[in-house]
């Protein structure tokens, strides 16, 4: 018999599943459990990736015809009620037979929600919301994009202690160690592009790859230079294994609605400093990484800029989410408070 704590259950199960999938791109990480009348698990799947099934029809693919009939399916999001690549898994469960869904986060997608209102139109009882904390933060960066259309935004950079990215001379390598170096390819392979300006790729020239050890990533960002003078010939960013592109950075709101149309998702800000101020006047960053070292430089080459800001009481105020230890260097993770 299906209870409250059996259905509760299933959905932490979903949410397990969720996580087996890719953690970038364009889709969600969605699970999918389904109980037979009686409570007992009969199928689970997840969607592994873009063209692959989604969670529900993975699951009842693993079912024989019939299999599913009077069945309950627990699934991390509201199934989709669009044709993509992969039909809309409402109208599979609906011809699969099932007596009841349960999910945890509504399809924020113009084109993919609606699918409860479909199901229950078809009689199947629908019951929405269960542990939905839990599924919004399963699915935060997903949402974000889903719901503004814009990549995730995250704006990093490494300083001394007294907000320094380059001694007075211009140099900066190494202002943190290994370990936070480290620590930034591991995160820089997690997103789908890394954005820098013009000027730091004519003053640094950098190669914006992600290295997991002494290896290249076997997933690269996509290097996007934002700015209009030139980029060199010889500059590294136009030998990444990924390519790159390049944006003018004169309107950055719908620039970054651009690259989310792209499939752009995720989007990794490392500098300079013009450019990553431009970026956070903009208000639409979610979330900063800010390397610490112990050290302190003084000088004019400050992190950031100008930000428009001429007041304590007009400052951007941000709340601590994680500090990390990395060898001699602290690494703070902060999102703007109010946000999500």
């Amino acid at each position: 018999m299906r209870t409250q704590s059996g259905i509760e259950g299933s959905m932490t199960r979903a949410f397990e599943l969720a996580a087996l999938g890719p953690a970038r791109g364009v889709n969600p990480r969605v699970g999918c459990v389904i109980l037979a009348a009686d409570g007992r698990v009969i199928a689970e799947g997840h969607h592994r990736g873009a063209g692959t099934p989604h969670a529900e029809t993975d699951a009842l693919s693993q079912l024989p015809p019939g299999g599913a009939a009077g069945a309950t399916v627990v699934v991390t999001l509201e199934p989709c009620n669009h044709t993509g690549r992969t039909g809309p898994c409402s109208e599979a469960l609906i011809a699969a037979g099932v007596s009841t869904v349960v999910y945890s986060v509504d399809d924020p997608g113009v084109a993919s929600s609606g699918g409860a209102e479909r199901l229950r139109a078809a009689g199947i009882e629908v019951i929405a919301g269960v542990k939905s904390e839990e599924g919004e933060i399963l699915l935060d960066d997903w949402l974000v994009t889903a719901r503004l259309g814009r990549p995730l935004i995250t704006v990093k950079w490494a300083s001394s202690l007294d907000g320094r990215v380059a001694a007075a001379d211009g140099s900066s390598r190494w202002i943190t160690g290994p370990e936070a170096r480290a620590d930034v390819h591991r995160r820089r392979a997690g997103v789908d592009a890394i954005a820098v300006g013009t000027g730091t790729v004519v003053a640094d020239d950098p190669a914006l790859t992600a290295r997991l050890g002494d290896d290249l990533a076997p997933i690269q960002p996509i290097p996007v230079v934002f700015g209009r003078s030139e980029i060199p010939a010889d500059a590294r960013v136009r030998s990444h294994p990924a390519g790159f592109l390049t944006s003018p950075g004169t309107s950055l709101p719908g620039e970054f609605h651009a690259l989310h149309s792209r499939g752009i998702r995720s989007l990794l800000v490392e500098g300079g400093p013009r450019f990553a101020s431009a970026v956070i006047a903009t208000g639409l960053v979610d979330e900063f990484h800010v390397y610490l070292a112990p050290l302190l430089l003084g000088g004019p080459r400050s992190a950031l800029t100008d930000l428009g800001i001429e007041s304590i009481a007009d400052g951007m105020r941000l709340a601590v989410r994680e500090t990390v230890t990395l060898g001699p260097d602290l690494l703070l993770i902060a999102t703007p408070k109010g946000r999500h």
